[in-house]
């Protein structure tokens, strides 16, 4: 499992806006661009994965629908976001 409970709640704990927040966009973006980052890395040994990159272009579209609802109901909210994670350039 590349996303073991310890780094998810690190993850968690990091991006979420009040104490029990565990489903705001923020925090399901960083956990989506966690797991994105470790299929790349497994990709980059596992050229004919086609199976696990299809679920790769499953999270980035979600995770892309994420980011356009935040860019919609918050601005700066999604500018933090944006920044914390590095994601524009």
């Amino acid at each position: 499992m590349p996303l073991s409970p310890e780094n998810k709640q690190n993850l968690i704990r990091a991006y979420a806006i009040h104490a029990s927040d565990s489903g705001s966009p923020e925090v399901q973006v960083a956990v989506l661009t966690e797991r994105i980052a470790y299929l790349t890395e497994h990709f980059k040994t596992h050229k004919k994965d086609h199976h696990s990159r299809r679920g790769l272009l499953s999270l980035v579209g979600k995770r892309r629908r994420l980011l356009d609802y935040l860019k919609r109901r918050d601005p700066a909210r999604y500018g933090s976001v944006i920044q914390k994670l590095g994601l524009r350039k």
